[in-house]
């Protein structure tokens, strides 16, 4: 895995060495024995332009170290080149990092971006759409965020925290809407799911205390 990982990194510059190397084996031998380098390395430099390196991007995100994912993505300098599902992802990381470090206008032009190319699965496309909701929301354009949290239940969500999460902000809006029995409906959904995150779970504490009061 390590290998694989320091091959993803430096593939680049080892096409470029092995093209290299295969140009003078062709210029002192032939063109034969310089054919395999020329395969090889040709291989590796598309893969860098065509893949990039988003495995590597996966890894700083799981462990939290937004700082190094930032940095991998940087190093993409021709993102239109990668290969389309790969270049929505691409543009979904980049709008993530932008929304925690809460740069709502970077975050909300990469993501829409990442939407409109498509998402290789439903589910993706569904937690994406959920992030846009919840930036609208953070920007306070309410209509538009009630259309892309709607969308994402459509589409299907990954798991039972961001279904839970889609609920309570659902049931925010209709709450804002005075569209009481809707926000009710909306809660007890969000509450089943009996979510674990613990930002999740504060919410649905604080909700449930003024819940009950509500009319309809």
């Amino acid at each position: 895995m390590k290998f694989y990982n320091l091959l993803i990194k430096y593939r680049l510059w080892i096409g470029i060495f092995l093209i290299a190397l295969g140009g003078y084996i062709n210029f002192s031998a032939s063109f034969w024995p310089a054919f395999p380098l020329y395969l090889v390395g040709l291989i590796l430099i598309a893969g860098h332009f065509f893949f990039g390196p988003l495995r590597l991007i996966q890894e700083y995100m799981e462990i939290g170290d937004m700082d190094g994912a930032e940095k991998v993505l940087r190093s993409i300098k021709y993102p239109n080149l990668l290969y389309k599902p790969i270049r929505s992802v691409f543009y979904t990381l980049q709008g993530n990092i932008a929304m925690m470090k809460q740069d709502f206008t970077g975050a909300e032009k990469s993501m829409k971006k990442g939407l409109d190319l498509g998402m290789p699965m439903k589910e993706a496309e569904g937690a994406s759409m959920l992030q846009m909701g919840m930036l609208m929301m953070q920007k306070n354009d309410l209509k538009q965020a009630e259309s892309y949290i709607r969308g994402a239940l459509k589409k299907g969500l990954p798991d039972k925290e961001n279904k839970a999460a889609a609920y309570l902000q659902m049931c925010s809006l209709m709450m804002n809407k005075r569209e009481f029995r809707a926000a009710k409906d909306f809660f007890r959904k969000a509450k089943a799911l009996k979510p674990t995150t613990e930002q999740i779970v504060d919410q649905i504490k604080q909700i449930e205390k003024y819940i009950s009061r509500m009319p309809g």
